[in-house]
């Protein structure tokens, strides 16, 4: 494991009883970076964060994460490490009856002896970093959606995390809030060294702040590599995922008998006679 490699997954199997969700999945991730994971839905890319958060446990294979195999961690060790990770989930998940600066603060009031003073001047700090130190004191439902998407970026950040994960976070925001997030998650990323993960179905948006991008399609790796690569692709699943393309690897039509012969069957698929 180079020093640079933050995240390795190796051969890294999951089933849900006898549904395998994925099968021999092989990544590495290193600091400083922003990686994309793609793919359709129910492809497994939720189901990869939580096994590397240690949310799940895996069938086989592994997770390291700095070092650490995930899934071997006893509980103390595990939330340790937990510490050292961020989430953005899908619509921020903010605390509803706390304001903007306590949303932010109650990490560092959870899991950290500081001060007030000094929760108070880094909260600030946080606020700051994403452009809503002025809404400190504004509560959750007088937020926009990308205000608060934005607050919940900075309570991620609130700990100095090696890791943050993101699960679609440009769903339902507008094109000024999501180039803003994305802007952030990239610049965020450079200053404080971290390692972003971003699963997202917006091809476009992430192209241009990522760089590296997996596929995973019928729970593998489909395809990999840079931006521009992605771009370039000609390999079927990639054209069709990054152009938007209604028919092709991933069928429009769900399997089924020709048109035909369902018109020859009866509700009950007996013949019509």
């Amino acid at each position: 494991m180079s020093p640079k490699t933050l995240i390795e997954v190796n051969d890294l199997n999951f089933s849900y009883g006898t549904r395998a969700i994925l099968k021999g999945i092989d990544m590495s991730m290193s600091r400083g970076q922003v990686i994309a994971i793609m793919g359709g839905s129910g492809s497994g890319k939720t189901t990869l964060l939580r096994l590397i958060s240690g949310t799940l446990r895996p069938t086989s294979g592994h997770v390291r994460f700095a070092g650490e195999v995930v899934h071997e961690l006893d509980r103390d060790a595990l939330f340790s490490l937990r510490r050292k990770m961020g989430m953005l989930f899908q619509f921020g998940a903010l605390f509803t009856d706390l304001s903007v600066f306590d949303n932010v603060a109650f990490q560092m009031r959870e899991h950290t002896a500081l001060p007030e003073s000094m929760i108070r001047d880094l909260v600030l700090m946080k606020l700051h970093a994403v452009g809503l130190r002025g809404a400190q004191h504004l509560m959750p439902a007088e937020l926009s959606g990308g205000m608060a998407r934005r607050v919940a970026l900075a309570r991620s950040i609130a700990l100095d995390p090696m890791l943050i994960m993101y699960d679609e976070p440009f769903t339902g925001l507008d094109p000024i809030s999501l180039t803003v997030i994305g802007n952030l998650i990239r610049r965020l990323t450079d200053v404080l060294g971290m390692t972003s993960i971003v699963v997202t179905h917006d091809v476009q948006e992430s192209l241009k702040i990522v760089d590296y991008v997996y596929f995973i399609a019928d729970g593998v790796i489909a395809a990999e590599g840079t931006p521009q690569q992605v771009r370039d692709s000609v390999a079927p699943f990639v054209h069709q995922f990054v152009h938007g393309e209604e028919d092709g690897p991933v069928p429009f039509h769900y399997p089924a008998p020709t048109y035909q012969q369902d018109l020859d069957l009866d509700p009950k698929g007996m013949p019509v006679v």
